[in-house]
Formats: C-alpha cells, structure tokens, sequence
C-alpha cells in the first residue's frame, strides 16, 4: 500500500468474497473498492449488479460517474430493491456461512478422500497470516478441497451430491459447488482435481454428511 502511494498509483480491490462483513478495505488504505453485487450482497441468485466504493469525491472518481452517466450502467428500480433486500441480512448470512466453512475446512483437511483444503483461515494456507490481519470475524464462505483420487474422482463426487448445488456462483444461501478448470476449459491454471465450494446457510451436519457420502462413494 504506501509503495503504491509513493508511486501515485490508485489501489483497487475486489472484495467481493470477502464481503463488508470480514474485511473494510477502505480502512487499509484502498482508494476503489469494487464488488460483484450479484454474489453476497444481494445473496439470493436473483439480480445481475455491480458497486464501487470509495471513500473521496477524486477526479478520478467523477471520471467514474461520468462514464456512468453516460453509458446508462445503472439498476432499474426493482433490481435495486432486491439488492438492498438482500444487504438487509448481509451479516446473518455471511456469519452463518463463514462460520460452517472453517467447520467444513478443518472437517476436509482431514478426510481421507482430500489431498489439500485451500481456505484462508486454516493455518495451513499461504495467506493465513495476512487474513487474520485484514479479516475481522471470519474467513469467508469460500473454500476448496483437491482430490486426493485426482481428477477422475471428480464427477463421481459430484455426481453424489444432493444438498450442494452444481453452479458458477458464489454468495447464496443455497451451497454451491464447481469442477473450476472444465468452467473455464482448455488453459485453465486452476487444478484438474479441485473442487471449489461456496457454502451457503443450510445446517452444518448436513452439508457435511452430504460431502462425506459423495467423498467416500468416489473412493470407493
């Protein structure tokens, strides 16, 4: 941040994942927050919307607004209200869904069917020591498990499934679970065995007895 302020550069950051909730990216020093409204804001897989935040009217900031006015990218009335709907229970949510993926992070870090658990509030991530000292209450809903079986264990897994729903979201209060590199196809740097989950509001035990059934049927 201050290497970036010597130089004059604007800090941009995406905090989408770790939503308003966990991280206040404006009290670090970032002059442009910037989030995927559609993901936690809104968290209910029913509106298309984006926000940038930041904390001083700048040039650059009415550079911003101009662009905006002039190309028209605002929300319609209804969509807006869906939002604010949504941001009404912003801190419920995003609690109950931080707190069941550490639960579910721990938990798959030791399953048997799981070769490495990537979530930043395990001590064994690259990041942990920078998110407990950006995040505030939680490390987000957010995680992924590599396969220990590999690739080919992954649709037999996620073929099991039946409480984790198969999307390319994130931020709802259904669970959500993805195979990254077919999304993104031929090229893809994510992992051919990894699974990336968005962990929603349903009942912890549940969610983790559906994973174990799925886990265990792919070994076997």
């Amino acid at each position: 941040m201050a290497l970036a302020q010597r130089s004059g550069a604007i800090v941009v950051a995406d905090s989408t994942v770790a939503t308003p909730v966990h991280t206040q990216p404006l009290t670090l020093g970032v002059d442009i927050v910037m989030h995927s409204a559609t993901k936690y804001l809104n968290g209910h897989s029913d509106v298309v919307a984006g926000a940038l935040v930041t904390a001083e009217r700048t040039a650059f900031w009415e550079r911003i607004v101009a662009v905006r006015a002039q190309y028209g990218a605002v929300l319609g009335p209804f969509e807006a209200w869906l939002l604010l709907r949504g941001m009404r229970t912003l801190f419920v949510r995003v609690a109950v869904a931080s707190a069941t993926a550490a639960h579910l992070a721990q938990w798959l870090s030791t399953h048997p069917a799981g070769a490495a658990v990537l979530y930043p509030g395990l001590p064994s991530h690259p990041g942990h020591a920078v998110a407990c000292r950006q995040m505030q209450g939680g490390f987000g809903g957010m995680l992924s498990v590599r396969l220990r079986a590999g690739e080919a264990a992954v649709q037999p897994v996620l073929g099991r499934l039946r409480l984790f729903k198969q999307a390319t979201s994130l931020g709802s209060v259904e669970s959500l679970i993805e195979h990254r590199a077919s999304i993104e196809g031929e090229g893809s740097p994510c992992p051919p065995d990894l699974l990336r989950l968005s962990v929603g509001i349903e009942d912890r035990d549940d969610l983790q007895a559906d994973l174990d059934q799925a886990l265990q049927a792919a070994k076997s």
